[in-house]
């Protein structure tokens, strides 16, 4: 009996199983994920492309015009820097250069995505508004035989009632 029991218990844990796995490939499947996962992918590589032009295009030319160096870091006064190497000073310091740079990564795909948004918005505009006049501009379709019909009727007990009060 308890065998028995043992049986059922792994045929309903496999009966699961498959039941969340078919739940799991619907879900992944669906479009919005899978259009989802090529964005993040996509966007993964824009962020590369970016990352260069700020550290090979936009730094140079900020330290260049400004004689500001953004890769600069503070170093902290509580501590000792005496025989430290380079690795080691900069993990004991404040790196801003890298925050810099990483802000202006920022506002760059930022600006790049609110441009992106903003072209694709008025696309999709641009057929709203060609799909209105086209609906505009499509004269109304003729009425059917019964609403003729119940108009005739109604303009007939018009003038009926009408000539009663005569």
């Amino acid at each position: 009996m308890a065998d028995k029991t043992a049986k059922e218990a792994a045929a309903k844990a496999a009966e699961k199983g498959k039941g969340f796995l078919k739940e799991f490939k619907e879900f992944a499947l669906k479009g919005n994920v899978m259009d989802m996962a090529v964005g993040v992918l996509i966007g993964g590589a824009f962020s590369g492309i970016v990352t260069a032009l700020t550290n090979d295009f936009i730094n140079p030319l900020i330290s260049s015009i400004g004689g500001a160096e953004i890769a600069g870091m503070i170093r902290l006064p509580w501590v000792n820097y005496e025989g430290l190497d380079a690795d080691q000073i900069k993990a004991l310091s404040l790196d801003y250069g890298d925050f810099l740079t990483t802000i202006i990564n920022f506002l760059i795909m930022a600006l790049i995505i609110f441009l992106l948004m903003k072209g694709i918005n008025k696309l999709m505009s641009l057929g709203k508004k060609k799909a209105e006049e086209e609906a505009a501009a499509a004269p109304p379709p003729e009425p059917s035989k019964e609403e003729v019909l119940l108009t005739e009727i109604r303009d007939l007990l018009a003038a009926q009632n009408k000539s009663k009060k005569e």
